[in-house]
């Protein structure tokens, strides 16, 4: 039995940008949102991303200083 972590630790979450709803000239459609990830640059890139979950992480005042709010939304 190996004890304590071997190797370096993974990041599990890449930053992003929301940019909006897809949409055509006249219509807007909410289910699908559009959204800039760090360091993804080309069509290939994309590929492992699409259909994963994406956290919103709202930085604002609360109750307590060591949480803070979020909301969950599904890409």
């Amino acid at each position: 039995m190996v004890k304590g972590r071997q190797g370096e630790r993974v990041r599990l979450y890449v930053r992003g940008t929301i940019l909006g709803y897809k949409r055509s000239k006249s219509n807007q459609y909410p289910n699908t949102s559009l959204i800039q990830i760090e360091g993804v640059n080309t069509k290939e890139e994309v590929g492992w991303y699409a259909g994963l979950m994406v956290t919103v992480v709202l930085f604002a005042p609360s109750s307590s200083p060591t949480s803070l709010p979020n909301q969950w939304e599904l890409e």
